[in-house]
């Protein structure tokens, strides 16, 4: 039996049948919360699910695609008839729709898929469990964001994340940042610490098909931040966007908006 601070707790992780998410998940887990994973994808859910009860781990699959909302308020019912609250949400499930493809060419298209995932699955998975999560004692709501999404370092034409041109990524993050802030402020009063993380640039199927790099970290580096901001006390900031510096998962390194 894991024992410390953390046990009992329940926490939902998105997109968590693989890459960030499984790391995130099985850390949290590691720590003694109740996880549940969710993921669109049954078999994928169900081995991920056994991957960790394997390890001792309480870990639940919860089936959820973020852009059905059924699923999502079935989730919320599940979680709410198991065990009355939400502790911590990640919200990691994530898409990018344009490798390959130039900025001239993105059509509407293609920012709706983005935007259907990046943005509005996180609001509506977030607006889903306020009421679970203003039943926590310490609730902890984790937005999977990016430095693509930073309207400070796409302003700086020195700034390699400048010339990505990713429009439909990076305008979903800048737009998820918005959510986040917006969020943080609106439930601060409720005790619900809202935050981004930037997990670095990562090794995962996000990136496989990238131009630029598939990624540096692996996904057990791009989980630090995500879970430290996922175990921040009661007294932990809420409304801020956190870094993964030089990949060493320290939150102190702040990421400008």
């Amino acid at each position: 039996m894991i024992d410390g601070p953390y046990r009992g707790e329940v926490a939902l992780v998105t997109g968590a049948n693989k890459g960030i998410g499984l790391r995130i998940a099985r850390r949290l887990g590691e720590v003694g919360m109740t996880v549940h994973l969710g993921a669109r994808d049954q078999e994928r859910g169900r081995a991920a699910e056994r991957e960790l009860r394997a390890d001792g781990l309480d870990a639940r699959f919860t089936r959820i695609d973020v852009t059905v909302q059924e699923e999502v308020e079935a989730a919320a019912e599940r979680i709410g008839t198991e065990h009355g609250r939400l502790d911590v949400l990640v919200n990691n499930a994530g898409v990018v729709v344009e490798w390959g493809i130039p900025t001239a060419e993105i059509t509407a298209e293609h920012m709706r898929a983005a935007f259907e995932v990046n943005v509005f699955g996180t609001v509506a998975v977030t607006n889903a469990f306020i009421p679970l999560l203003s039943r926590s004692a310490n609730a902890r709501v984790v937005n999977i964001s990016s430095p693509l999404g930073s309207l400070s370092l796409l302003s700086d034409p020195e700034n390699p994340i400048s010339t990505r041109g990713l429009l439909p990524y990076s305008s979903s993050k800048a737009a998820l940042n918005a959510v986040t802030l917006v969020y943080a402020n609106a439930l601060r009063g409720a005790g619900i610490k809202v935050n981004a993380a930037n997990p670095g640039l990562v090794a995962t199927d996000l990136n496989s098909r990238s131009p630029f790099s598939r990624g540096v970290l692996t996904p057990e580096q791009g989980a630090e931040v995500p879970v430290r901001l996922a175990l921040l006390p009661e007294d932990g900031p809420t409304g801020s966007f956190r870094g993964s510096g030089d990949g060493d998962g320290s939150v102190d390194v702040v990421v400008p908006w």
